[in-house]
């Protein structure tokens, strides 16, 4: 995936309301950007680091300034913008990069499932094969060495993965997809200090037969892409 045109880059000042971060620009103008991440973001804030933001022609945006990437103060970068994790996604499957996808027919995105009006990220379809249901989400809690998900109780997070599993008992395949967005994790596991009913979900739903997978990106000022799998411990 790549940025055009390249992101351009300030310094954090703060996050506030959610959705919305003050950051410095290199002529010392201050600025308000879109903070496109719901989650608690509790290692990704940090007053003077470094933050790249895209910028929209849109003329309805309110803020025209999305906030794509930050740099820690150890040199590691982290996607913060959470709706590039489904396009990331589906440019690795298209790319053949997630080997344990291989081999599908088609693909279509948000499309309705389950019994608890949801959305499935991804479906995958081929004839003769179980239709595929990938739920992503993307990973940027960093502990030590260790990725967590989520960084914050997600009620929405604990419904999908009991659709999950019901799409493995009606006899299809589904799989929960982690995009690590963090230059610094290695390993990834349910976040059970901050979700615990997530975490015996998760159990559970992989009890049941869902598919857990997890892969890190390499992400610049140019561009984001997927690149090599990595460890999940449920």
């Amino acid at each position: 995936m790549k940025f055009t045109p390249e992101l351009e880059s300030g310094v954090l000042i703060k996050r506030y309301k959610r959705f919305l971060a003050d950051i410095m620009l290199p002529n010392g103008q201050a600025i308000t950007i879109y903070c496109p991440n719901t989650g608690s973001m509790k290692n990704c804030l940090f007053p003077g680091e470094k933050v790249w933001f895209s910028t929209s022609d849109n003329p309805k945006r309110k803020y025209a300034h999305t906030w794509e990437i930050m740099q820690t103060d150890q040199q590691q970068l982290i996607g913060i913008n959470t709706n590039r994790a489904n396009a990331l996604a589906e440019e690795a499957i298209h790319k053949q990069v997630i080997t344990e996808l291989q081999g599908y027919d088609k693909l279509k995105r948000e499309v309705k499932y389950g019994n608890e009006n949801s959305r499935i990220d991804i479906l995958l379809t081929s004839q003769n094969r179980p239709e595929c249901y990938i739920e992503v989400k993307s990973c940027t809690l960093l502990e030590g060495q260790e990725g967590y998900f989520p960084d914050a109780v997600t009620t929405r997070g604990q419904k999908h993965l009991r659709e999950l599993s019901h799409m493995v008992a009606l006899g299809h395949r589904a799989i929960l997809l982690f995009v690590v967005q963090h230059s610094g994790i290695t390993s990834v596991r349910p976040a059970r200090h901050i979700d615990p009913q997530y975490a015996d979900l998760l159990q559970q739903a992989v009890s049941n037969g869902v598919e857990v997978l997890a892969y890190k990106t390499q992400c610049s000022s140019q561009g984001s892409l997927i690149t090599t799998p990595c460890k999940v411990m449920v």
